[in-house]
């Protein structure tokens, strides 16, 4: 093996900061941990069903969508959702 040119060294240096460059950009903005939500159950009571897709209110006030939902409007039921997300499901007692 020779010895690498002035512009392949060059090259490989500026690869290896772009890689690092990346690593801690991903870290600090897109944290690994964010991907996974917490589950939180709720009791609550379901505001409207709509061909089988309900909308109830929870304690985080972001309007959960529920599909395939057999409850009318009034019914309390216990759902299931991950934290700041817009969906839910029922939790069969």
């Amino acid at each position: 093996m020779g010895e690498m040119t002035f512009g392949r060294k060059y090259t490989l240096i500026f690869v290896g900061i772009l890689a690092l460059a990346g690593i801690i950009i991903s870290t600090v903005v897109f944290p690994f941990w964010n991907l996974i939500r917490e589950d939180v159950y709720e009791n609550v009571t379901i505001l409207s069903n709509n061909n089988g897709v309900c909308v109830a209110d929870t304690s985080d006030e972001i309007p959960k969508h529920i599909e395939n939902c057999t409850y009318d409007a009034g019914d309390t039921v216990t759902i299931k959702y991950g934290e700041g997300l817009a969906w839910a499901v029922i939790v069969e007692p």
